[in-house]
């Protein structure tokens, strides 16, 4: 099957995908991921990554409040919100020239 390249409306909404993100979670990532699944598979691929890193995100968010009270979580939580906004831009950066990216250390949830 020959993939199609994704057009820059495609590329743009994944951008904007990723980088929502650092604001919104794993919300908008969800949404485009059911609006573009049936009718564009570079945009849902994407979205989906998105929506896998997000909600990774809140995981090890919600893992280092519950260690604030062990004084670790502080330090934790500033690592998780700063490794979220850096790999959000470089994912973003990636798509805006039409590649795919993958976020490290994701748990792939969503298949």
């Amino acid at each position: 099957m020959i993939e199609q390249q994704p057009t820059q409306d495609d590329k743009t909404i994944a951008v904007l995908t990723h980088l929502s993100g650092v604001f919104f979670g794993f919300l908008v990532p969800l949404i485009v991921w059911l609006v573009s699944r049936e009718n564009k598979p570079w945009l849902a691929d994407e979205a989906k990554e998105a929506l896998n890193f997000q909600i990774t995100v809140l995981i090890a968010a919600l893992i280092s409040w519950v260690l604030i009270f062990a004084v670790v979580g502080i330090l934790l939580l500033a690592i998780v919100g700063l490794a979220n906004l850096v790999l959000c831009i470089i994912a973003g950066v990636k798509t805006s020239q039409g590649e795919r990216y993958r976020y490290p250390l994701t748990l792939r949830l969503i298949s």
